[in-house]
């Protein structure tokens, strides 16, 4: 978690409280990390972290964003911002996706020695 919030800080984003949400809370079993925080304006932001081997495809973006929804339920809340980190390659059509769904991309590719 801490490479994640330093990651979140060299883009000028900085949460005052994130909790980890359990996927199952959201009836999902996708190995996926779930974070909601709160920003410096009391806005609610969700987070994902998804680490795959193969490249995320435009499936697996309509299920995250099947997942801000069953988050907000959960929440009992409106999401104003969503981040999503990805350790993998992504598609261009999820890409396109996911900014049309208001989501801000992260994309970090771990060389592989």
């Amino acid at each position: 978690m801490k490479e994640l919030v330093e990651l979140l800080a060299k883009k000028g984003i900085v949460f005052k409280s994130l909790k980890v949400i359990n996927a199952s809370k959201l009836k999902s079993r996708k190995k996926i990390d779930i974070y909601i925080g709160v920003d410096l304006k009391n806005n609610y932001c969700s987070l994902f972290q998804i680490y795959k081997k193969s490249r995320f495809i435009k499936k697996d973006a309509n299920e995250v964003v099947d997942l801000v929804q069953r988050l907000e339920t959960f929440n009992e809340s409106k999401i104003k911002f969503r981040y999503i980190v990805i350790n993998s390659s992504i598609c261009s059509k999820a890409k396109l996706f996911l900014e049309e769904n208001d989501f801000k991309i992260m994309e970090k590719i771990d060389a592989v020695s």
